[in-house]
Parts: C-alpha cells; structure tokens; sequence
C-alpha cells in the first residue's frame, strides 16, 4: 500500500514506524528538514520537506499514485486542507486526518465529501478521555480495550499474590468461575517475556495478565487474579487542559471529583461549565495543597498536564502520600515503559492510543478494530470473518483445526449479540467477530491472509 503521511510528530513518526514493518511503501512529510532526516536515519522510508498541504508538496511525495493519506502535523486547519486538496485535485482514495479543536468536532456534517472530505476523522483527546474513564471503571485494571462496540472486552491486570488463580494450572480457571461466565487468558508478560498460555500455564505473582471476557463478566474474572477493588469514588484530576475538564464533566454525576489547574484564566473557565466538580487554582507538586485537598482518601489520582515531568513527579508524589490508584499522562512514548511501577500503576500514552485507532482503519482484509499494546510491539485486533468455507480458511473450522503463528492466539468470537469464549471445539461462522492477542507484529500479515476470502478457495 501506498501511503503518505503528513507530519513527523510523535504521532506521525510512531505511524510511520509500526506502518514500516510491514509491506507498505511510506512517504513522510514535513516542513522540518532535521526532523526528517532523523526519521529516515532509523526507517526504510521515503521523506519529502514541505508545507503538508501545498498540492506541489503533496504531487513530490507521490499523492497521485497514493492510496491513502493521513493527516497528523500540529494543525486542524493543515490536516483539513490537504484532505480537501487531495481530494479535489488527485481523488486520492481514502483520507484520515487528526483534529483536535473540539468546535470542529462539535459538527460532524462538517467532515463528508460536500464539504470537507475526510473518510475517518481522529480526535486524540477523546479517544484518550475514553480510555482513562475505562481505567476509573475498572479499579484493578492497566488496559481496558474494547471489541465489538463494548460487548467483550480485554482486559490488563497484575496478578496478586492473594488472587485465587495465582499459582494454579489455567485449566483450573472455569472451575473457579461462577455459573454462565467464561473468559480467556490470552497473553501473559512476565518479566517483559510474552507467554502464550495454555491450560497447563501457572500464572505467578506479579505476572501482567491480559484476559478477555463479555464486558459484563469483567469485575468477576479479575477478582480470580488480585484482591477485590471497590469502586472509585474520589477522583483527582491534575490538569484542566480538555482532557480534564473533558473527563470531569462525565464522572461528576456518580463521583466526587477535584481537578487542580495551574492557570486561574482556565481554572475559572472550566469552573463555569461543571456542575458539582471542584476546580482548584494550584500546582500539582505542591505536597502542602495534596495533604490539604485529602489526597489520601482518593481512589484515583490522574496527572493530565501537558508537562511530562509534572505528570511523574506530581504522581509518584501522591502514590507516596496514600493515593490508592494513580494513572499518568506520558507524551514521550520512551518514558511510559520507565515509570510504571510500585509508584506510578498505569501510564497512558496518547500516541500509543491514537496509532491503535488509525490502525483500525488502515489494515488491509477485514480488520475492523486494533489496540497497540505495550509499546507498538503487540496488537489486539478483531476481524470479520467472511464467506464460505469454500472461500475461507477459517470459516467452518474449529479453533483447535486452525494453524495461528505461534505468537497468536484467538481468545474469542462474538456472534451477534453472543459473547463466545475461545475454546478448542468452537466453529467458526461467517460473520463472526474474531478477536485475536499477536505477540509479534511481524505476524500481523499472516493473520490477514488466514482471514481472506478467496472466490477460488478450495
């Protein structure tokens, strides 16, 4: 596939970067000529310096043969235009860009072909919002990811040493489990090293479990792995950028929620437009205002500045004063793997949640949702399976029958509204939603070929 990427931020060198590894042929744009030659130092890739949406920029990094475009500089306003320009001037297939100011998101009629022609819009900021009210939920969660609009779910969780499954072979888990709900172990990290388990897997204190469930057999599974967590209650925000105001105006009507912002101008603006949330003039660092806004009676802490030394500092400051759960917003991808620990339990990283949802719409075959986990080396994806069994290599076929690479594993179907957990017998259906835990990128390819339909299959 051809592709042309506008932008070489963090978001667009990440993109370029999971893209490289496979077979795509990738042009990178940017005015910044420095920032260019030090992507191209680390990836196969084509660079061409220039402003995103200038139509000769876009005609030297090769649009007209360009299958599809992906806006990402810094700026709406860039991302939009060349949308519009690549469509208006090269018809270029398909055309995703990144916007962030919410008045723009505000309109969604905004974005079609009658007016600015942009076939998958990304608002970083909510898909961010999304994903930590995902943590909040699930006390005892790391990652909350969801399949098939929100009916199953996968979930990350650190195995305690009082779990009642720590220790035990996983054929012993449906025993452990009540009447009518099921779940999948799909992948296990220990100690950095992906384990792909089976039923004579022994899951070990402090292993990073990731299981899938029916989204409503979530809380059930996880008491099997750690000692039960009571709901948050007491939220703590630490930044009034969008994402906190954002985030605060939908937890304020079941939690009691604070938010502490540096700047008195937004303080007061975000003030105005929640209802019962308190908004709190202040430094986050500050151990004085923690210990005086009751710091140790919270169940979650979130740092969300757009400072990455803020966010760590003023976390691990309120982890150390007795905050009970603390997630931190990471915007150097390099830092997120340093600082989860004792200290800091979730760092979440824009980049790493926006590269997953641009994926969802930029893998070939039936790929209809993908999450990059940790770091960009793994995926969970979902794919439709499609056809006959005479066109397909799956469909008709139990999941014992099926030759998966050895990093991979099914951990379950989702038939209509049926959440069906992987088991070795389970036939798979046309139609079916198949969500799948790759280890190893480099096998994404096989799973698309696994899953393609063929007129001609025999």
């Amino acid at each position: 596939m051809r592709i042309i990427i506008l932008g070489a931020g963090q978001v667009g060198s990440g993109m370029a970067e999971n893209l490289s590894r496979e077979d795509n042929d990738i042009t990178v744009v940017d005015i910044d000529g420095a920032r260019l030659r030090a992507l191209q130092e680390r990836l196969d890739i084509r660079t061409v310096q220039g402003h995103a949406s200038h139509p000769r920029t876009l005609i030297r990094a090769g649009i007209e043969d360009a299958d599809l475009l992906i806006a990402l500089t810094n700026a709406d306003e860039t991302n939009m235009v060349a949308c519009q320009v690549a469509y208006s001037l090269f018809n270029t297939p398909t055309k995703v860009a990144r916007v962030r100011a919410a008045d723009y998101l505000s309109y969604p009629n905004l974005f079609n072909r009658e007016h600015t022609p942009i076939d998958v819009l990304i608002g970083p900021e909510k898909l961010v919002t999304d994903h930590i009210q995902r943590l909040i939920d699930f006390p005892g969660a790391l990652q909350v990811l969801d399949f098939a609009d929100g009916r199953a779910q996968l979930v990350a969780t650190r195995a305690y040493h009082d779990g009642p499954l720590v220790g035990h072979d996983l054929s012993t888990l449906p025993d452990k489990l009540p009447n009518g709900v099921d779940a999948r172990i799909a992948a296990i990290f220990r100690q950095d090293e992906v384990i792909i388990p089976d039923g004579k897997t022994v899951i070990e204190v402090d292993d990073l479990v990731f299981f899938l469930a029916a989204s409503g057999d979530v809380a059930v599974v996880m008491r099997e792995l750690r000692r039960a967590s009571g709901p948050a209650s007491r939220i703590m925000l630490a930044g009034g950028g969008n994402i906190g105001a954002n985030l605060a105006a939908r937890l304020e009507r079941s939690h009691h929620v604070k938010i502490v912002e540096r700047d008195p101008a937004r303080a007061e603006l975000i003030a105005e437009d929640l209802d019962t949330t308190i908004v709190l003039v202040g430094d986050a660092t500050d151990e004085d205002l923690l210990h005086e806004e009751g710091i140790d009676e919270m169940d979650v802490y979130c740092a969300l500045t757009n400072d990455d030394q803020v966010n760590i500092l003023s976390s691990m400051l309120a982890k150390r004063m007795g905050a009970d759960k603390v997630i931190t917003l990471i915007n150097r991808p390099a830092y997120a793997g340093l600082v989860e620990s004792d200290r800091i339990d979730v760092a979440v990283s824009p980049q790493q949640v926006t590269i997953g949802a641009l994926l969802t719409h930029i893998r070939r075959g039936h790929m209809v949702r993908v999450h990059s986990l940790r770091g960009g080396a793994a995926e969970a994806i979902e794919v439709v399976a499609h056809g006959t069994a005479g066109q397909s290599g799956v469909v008709g076929k139990a999941i014992g029958e099926l030759t998966l690479p050895n990093s991979s594993t099914i951990g379950g179907v989702v038939r209509g509204e049926q959440v069906i957990i992987a088991h070795h017998d389970v036939v798979i259906e046309s139609e079916d939603h198949v969500i799948l835990f790759v280890a190893d990128k480099r096998h994404i390819g096989d799973i698309e070929e696994l899953f393609s339909v063929d007129a001609v299959f025999l």
